[in-house]
């Protein structure tokens, strides 16, 4: 029986935090399982008194608030699973999801990468992943299969290859990591697990969803539905992930033309319709950084 660390990280939100744990320990019946919390920087501190209810996790404090890829590769490093699960803290398990997708790992070892069914939580009948679409790398675009439909079973015979696994919930093999990396930390919130994902299948491993297993949740609960927080890094890391995976100089500088004079006046147009004051300027501050730090981002295939 293979070791599988389940990795999740906490940022403001020891509740929910709570409810994964407790979701855990009431469906789990894998039994080779550790359990890493790494808190990133709260507020207030919750690990004291973690210790204390939950004597058999292991819990990690940063000081200093390293994003969803530095947090969980903290994790990583203290992890001794040969497959690591990281799941949001605003997720919730159901029964037979570990073994599942262990399942998938242990008979497929050219998977490197397995993500289960997504519902929403507070729309439990309604997916919101059952895999996705290939990148489209000129418009940076690709599509989420079953998102918002009422979940029949009509994905649950699919397990197989999708073009990318969610960032809620992924298995990985500890060898794909070894081979790939870690999850790269300057996109700090958003992309990175798409990232991550292109670069594990450059290093010769596919992509998997298994729609038999399920997984809820509750989407956006740590930044909302609607934030500025939000709004610059899907920008700022939407470009970001050309530059380090675009299959050629020439997909990058038609990104960039469609970027520019399509997805931004549309962007601000819609930002004006909204009132959504303030959100113009972070989209352009998304855009500069990507100049200004073009130097300093590491790992990039083309750049201007």
């Amino acid at each position: 029986m293979k070791m599988v660390s389940i990795i999740t990280v906490n940022y403001n939100q020891s509740y929910i935090t709570e409810q994964l744990l407790a979701s855990i320990f009431e469906t789990n019946t894998y039994t080779a399982i550790e359990l890493i919390v790494v808190d990133n920087a709260s507020k207030d501190n919750p690990i004291p008194a973690w210790i204390t209810q939950y004597p058999n996790i292991t819990f990690i404090r940063s000081e200093v608030n390293l994003g969803f890829a530095g947090g969980n590769n903290l994790g990583v490093k203290q992890a001794k699973g040969d497959y690591l699960f990281f799941v949001n803290n605003d997720t919730e398990f159901t029964a037979g999801l570990v073994q599942d997708l262990v399942n998938i790992l242990d008979k497929n070892l050219t998977v490197g990468m397995v993500s289960p069914k997504i519902r929403y939580h507070d729309q439990p009948t309604v997916l919101q992943y059952a895999g996705f679409t290939n990148m489209n790398y000129y418009t940076m675009r690709n599509s989420c299969i079953g998102q918002f439909e009422e979940d029949k079973g009509q994905y649950d015979n699919t397990t197989g290859p999708t073009g990318y696994i969610h960032g809620a919930a992924m298995m990985v093999r500890r060898d794909a990591i070894d081979k790939a990396g870690l999850m790269a930390e300057n996109f700090f919130l958003y992309y990175e697990e798409m990232d991550w994902n292109d670069h594990i299948k450059r290093a010769g491993y596919q992509i998997w969803v298994e729609p038999k297993a399920l997984i809820y949740h509750k989407e956006s609960v740590s930044v909302g539905r609607a934030s500025g927080l939000k709004e610059y890094f899907m920008n700022r890391n939407r470009i970001l992930f050309i530059r380090r995976n675009a299959p050629s100089a020439l997909a990058v500088i038609v990104f960039y033309i469609y970027f520019i004079l399509l997805v931004t006046p549309r962007n601000i147009i819609n930002y004006i319709r909204q009132g959504h004051k303030g959100f113009t300027t972070l989209l352009l501050k998304a855009i500069s950084w990507n100049f200004t730090h073009a130097k300093n981002s590491t790992d990039l295939g083309y750049k201007l």
